[in-house]
């Protein structure tokens, strides 16, 4: 015998010996039966809720984003959940505007200052930050910084920021803060986008109130449209009590998963309710776009050739009409 071969000495034998009696049979096993498995669930069809189709009207109005505007366009890039893309975008698609040569401000709302981190900007070492210019009235102008893109600045947020929804609470004129500082500039500029929080508090209505459009990045998920109704809202009573110009003029699909038949019904869903309002080009999900903040770098400088730049460059002619802007 094989001294590695322990299968003869070490495997009970399935029977009993030779010659012996079957054991006698005792009645019914001991062990309790398996419990019938329960059939799995068909995944439940992508729909708009019936809050939000309610809503239609306010993002309706208007003309598609690429249709002609007047300069500056003050862009507010919006969307109550956190984690769908609002800062990428605003980062990206602002670089690409950049890169075409419009020059393009980028205003940090957000206290966790994910848009100044995302240019290589130390939101701890800033002097002035958007903190100031919205509680201590400071200049916008002292607060912006330039960035590695040509034509692209922005002004930063700090993680003072936090506390400002509470502080302007008893400021005069708190909800036009951020108008009234951006008027002081906004000649200076093609395109200003603002980053706002993932809330709907007076951060957001200032940057709302400041704004002529509403950008709105949509993730191709199934929970993607919860509490967009609430957003549209809002935009609805900014427009008639504090911004009459603010119109929603697009929605960007974001985080799109081509292996996903979701992906494909949540775009389905969204083109057939919003219509022109819904932009031709989505946007991926991609490592590289994920990777590209912590080096500080917008998509186009951190991997030019990837996935994620191309649709980010796509989408910026599709915002600015498709053609850069003329130079000197």
């Amino acid at each position: 015998m094989d001294p590695d071969d322990t299968s003869a000495t070490s495997r009970p034998a399935s029977g009993p010996p030779d010659g012996a009696a079957p054991a006698a049979d005792t009645g019914p096993s001991d062990v309790p039966a398996q419990a019938p498995v329960a059939p799995v669930a068909e995944p439940r069809s992508v729909e708009i809720p019936p809050e939000l189709a309610a809503m239609g009207d306010v993002i309706e109005a208007g003309s598609p984003i690429s249709q002609d505007r007047p300069f500056p366009r003050i862009i507010a890039v919006a969307n109550q959940k956190g984690g769908v893309g609002k800062t990428t975008t605003t980062v990206n698609l602002g670089a690409c505007l950049a890169e075409l040569g419009y020059r393009t401000l980028l205003v940090d709302l957000d206290p966790q200052g994910n848009a100044s981190t995302g240019l290589g900007i130390n939101p701890r070492a800033l002097e002035v930050s958007m903190y100031d210019v919205l509680l201590a009235d400071t200049p916008l102008e002292d607060c912006i910084e330039g960035s590695s893109v040509r034509n692209l600045f922005v002004a930063p947020a700090s993680l003072d920021l936090a506390g400002a929804e509470i502080e302007l609470v008893p400021a005069f004129s708190r909800e036009l803060k951020l108008r009234n500082a951006l008027a002081t500039v906004h000649d200076d500029y093609d395109f200003v986008f603002i980053d706002c929080p993932p809330s709907l508090g007076l951060l957001t209505v200032n940057a709302l109130a400041a704004a002529s459009e509403v950008l709105v990045p949509i993730q191709c998920e199934y929970y993607a449209l919860e509490g967009l109704g609430q957003l549209l809202r809002n935009v609805d009573l900014v427009q008639k009590n504090l911004n009459t110009a603010l119109e929603v003029s697009a929605i960007v699909l974001v985080m799109y998963d081509a292996r996903t038949k979701l992906s494909d019904q949540v775009a389905a869903e969204v083109r057939a309710h919003f219509g022109d309002k819904v932009c031709r080009q989505i946007i991926p999900r991609t490592v590289r776009l994920s990777e590209a903040p912590s080096f500080g770098q917008p998509i186009i400088t951190f991997d030019p050739s990837s996935r994620g730049a191309i649709a980010y460059r796509q989408l910026a002619k599709e915002v600015s009409g498709g053609t850069p802007k003329r130079i000197g």
